[in-house]
């Protein structure tokens, strides 16, 4: 990875609005950014704040005592105004991670998944990304053996079938050892199946890890299977460098926007859908590490022309 030299220490100011997907995306930019620059993050909370006038005088409250900012970034439509406000404010530079509800010209910049922009690419103050921006850390280059099986639930996009699914994981565990956590969509009752059925897997319920699990496992994973519907969680799979498996449950809606963005990665061969896998018995390795946070920092970096010079 190529270290740039900055002009100055950088400060950036991260907006959250109590959800911690939408965070996870900011900080994973912010972290992708420390990763390349020498900087400083401060994070703002709104989290149970109601109202866009609310919102903000509590972001300038919170931001009172904190050095001025160069970069501000926020992610999720609460954080919106409070954003434009406080960039425009101490005259900082705005990042927005997702799609927008304002027009995109008051950002100095967004961040999204292209299925969020069909047919926008190469336009200016937009960067389009493959999934939503994540913390994964680069992966490491020590060995890596352990097995993964993350299970979400229904959604907006997607049913539920504990049954197909207790037998794709009746096939997939067959042999070696492995481990095994829930989200907080699982229908309840589903792990238990899991330990009926499937006692050899190793189960860690989502309620009982702490927020560092995740992260600390997928460095020791080399394959990871991933439900269809947790969508963030296949990305954060892939950002990691094991080879991921997709395990199926029902689609609701053939035309979502994100099951669009999910085909392009299987047609892509970055994934292996498990009924590909039946056929091989084997997970495809990734064409490429998908590594966006990392990349987008990259471009912000130069766009924002924060550098002096590189150094290799």
């Amino acid at each position: 990875m190529i270290v740039h030299v900055v002009k100055k220490m950088l400060v950036l100011w991260v907006i959250g609005d109590g959800k911690p997907g939408h965070l996870n995306q900011s900080l994973g930019l912010a972290d992708a950014i420390s990763r390349q620059v020498r900087c400083e993050t401060y994070q703002i909370s709104l989290a149970h704040k109601k109202g866009y006038l609310a919102r903000t005088k509590a972001a300038l409250q919170a931001a009172a005592n904190l050095p001025k900012p160069d970069i501000v970034i926020g992610a999720g439509h609460a954080t919106h105004v409070p954003l434009v406000w406080i960039s425009k404010k101490y005259k900082a530079r705005s990042i927005l991670v997702m799609r927008p509800s304002l027009p995109r010209g008051l950002f100095d910049l967004c961040i999204a998944p292209e299925h969020d922009f069909p047919q926008c690419g190469g336009q200016k103050k937009l960067i389009l990304t493959q999934g939503a921006l994540n913390r994964v850390a680069p992966p490491p280059a020590t060995d890596r053996s352990e097995q993964m099986i993350l299970i979400g639930g229904p959604s907006k996009i997607h049913d539920w079938d504990g049954n197909a699914l207790l037998l794709a994981l009746k096939e997939i565990t067959a042999t070696g050892k492995w481990r095994l956590t829930d989200s907080r969509r699982t229908p309840a009752g589903f792990t238990e199946e899991i330990r009926k059925h499937l006692p050899h897997i190793e189960i860690f319920p989502h309620q009982q890890t702490n927020p560092n699990w995740l992260k600390e496992s997928f460095a020791d994973a080399a394959n990871i299977w991933v439900t269809e519907d947790s969508v963030s969680m296949i990305y954060e799979s892939l950002s990691s460098g094991a080879k991921v498996g997709l395990l199926p449950v029902p689609r609701l809606k053939s035309d979502s926007r994100v099951l669009l963005g999910l085909e392009k990665i299987i047609a892509g061969g970055f994934v292996t859908r498990f009924s590909d896998w039946m056929i091989h018995r084997q997970l495809r390795v990734a064409p490429e590490l998908l590594r966006e946070a990392d990349r987008c920092a990259a471009q912000v970096i130069h766009d924002f022309d924060l550098t002096q010079n590189d150094a290799g």
